[in-house]
Formats: C-alpha cells, sequence, structure tokens
C-alpha cells in the first residue's frame, strides 16, 4: 500500500454489523451514493444589538437518502432471503410495511488495495423508502441492475 496516495473508491463492502441476514454479512453492491448529510443554518439578531448583522447557529443536521445499486444476479434472493425480506412486501413481521423492528444499521467500508478498512460510514436506523428495477429492453447491451434507496437518522464516520 502507497501511503500518500488517495484511496480508490471501487473496493468497498456493504454490510451489516449485527449480522442479522444470516447467510451473509456483506451483500454485494456495485454503486453507493448519498453518503452526505448538512447542517441548517439558523440566522438571528437581538432587537437591540449594535450590530446591524445577525448572528449566524448551527441548526439541525439533515441526512440525504443513501442509495445502494447492485448487478441481478440469479439465485441471490435465496442466499439472502431475510434481506430481501426486510425490504420485501411486508408480510412477515418487521418489514417495513408491518412497521415493527424495521430499521437497520448498515457499515459501508472503503477499503485500501489490501483490504484493509480505511474509512467506515455507519449507517444509523435505516430503512428502504425506494426499491427500483432496470428497465428492460430487447436491444441493450447490458446487465440488470437494481437500486435500494434508504433513509436514515445518522451517519457517522470513523476514519481507522
Amino acid at each position: 500500500m502507497a501511503i500518500g496516495y488517495p484511496i480508490p473508491k471501487f473496493y468497498f463492502k456493504v454490510s451489516r454489523p449485527e449480522q442479522e441476514f444470516s447467510s451473509a454479512d456483506q451483500i454485494g453492491f456495485t454503486e453507493v451514493s448519498g453518503l452526505d448529510y448538512q447542517i441548517d443554518l439558523i440566522e438571528y439578531r437581538h432587537g437591540n444589538d449594535i450590530n446591524f448583522s445577525k448572528i449566524k447557529l448551527p441548526g439541525l443536521r439533515k441526512f440525504s437518502n443513501v442509495t445502494l445499486k447492485k448487478g441481478v444476479i440469479q439465485g441471490f434472493k435465496d442466499s439472502n432471503a431475510e434481506f430481501f425480506t426486510w425490504i420485501g412486501d411486508g408480510k412477515k413481521d418487521g418489514t417495513v410495511r408491518k412497521r415493527s423492528g424495521y430499521r437497520r444499521n448498515i457499515v459501508i467500508t472503503l477499503n485500501d488495495e489490501e483490504g484493509h478498512a480505511v474509512v467506515a460510514w455507519t449507517l444509523t436506523n435505516a430503512w428502504p423508502v425506494k426499491v427500483a428495477f432496470n428497465d428492460m429492453k430487447a436491444d441493450a447491451n447490458e446487465v440488470a441492475v437494481e437500486s435500494l434507496e434508504l433513509a436514515i437518522e445518522d451517519l457517522a464516520v470513523e476514519y481507522k
């Protein structure tokens, strides 16, 4: 590993710290986007302040939805059945539609060339708000990709 060079962004893992998905503790995604947040700006001025300007205070943090994309792989549903039950149709307790225990913590880790974690993003209380499937075209030369959009309540970044 070369010290002092930026880390390539293609070697990452999406995993579950609690390993609630019984068959695998990590699921292969091809793209992760939306790892950001912003802090609201509050402007305030006292009525008797001699300065003719407002002071600026930090407000609430707002988190973007995180989007995970992966290729559709034959047999993937069987090996990760609990993951698909979580994002699925709501037939079992614990899914989004039943609104019982559906929030999950997810860790996204960026690795160096040797596979060591460099940066880890922890998504707290994530839950699926949108599942999108690929368009199908008879004349296309592309793989089928599905995306999962997650709402999150907190985003923690840890540099290793």
